[in-house]
């Protein structure tokens, strides 16, 4: 099985190609959904968040106000840092869940749309290429 990292900027067509991949038959793991998944209630990073930035980040079902909590991390570097040291290990977990559901399944390539892929670089050793959109 081949990991193939997919990134390009915000309206750069990689939804256009990621349908392109499926339909060569590639599976497809999307990293901002897996970042929104497990920050879910119920979730450790959930817990994990709300006891480093206070309750005041929560909307009133439980959830995480995104917005109030960007705002928190936007100019203030550390905050920044914090939060991504609790999200990023979550995340990691569940991309490699959902890449050996796909090796199990028999994919050959599994396509992950990762978009800080080069600014993080922390993963592009795992990657066999990279493909980058850009408009």
């Amino acid at each position: 099985m081949f990991l193939v990292g997919l990134t390009g900027g915000i309206a750069s067509g990689k939804s256009s190609v990621i349908q392109v991949f499926q339909q060569l038959g590639c599976a497809v793991i999307d990293v901002d959904v897996i970042a929104r998944h497990v920050v879910q209630p119920g979730y450790p990073a959930h817990q994990r968040i709300v006891e480093a930035f206070g309750t005041e980040v929560l909307l009133e079902d439980g959830n995480i106000n995104r917005k109030v909590l960007g705002d928190l991390i936007f100019n203030q570097p550390d905050q920044r840092q914090l939060l991504n040291s609790i999200t990023h290990p979550e995340i990691h977990k569940e991309m490699m869940k959902e890449t050996f559901k796909y090796f199990l399944r028999g994919y050959r390539y599994v396509i992950l749309d990762i978009p800080l892929l080069f600014e993080t670089k922390k993963l592009l050793k795992y990657m066999k290429h990279t493909v980058v959109v850009y408009w």
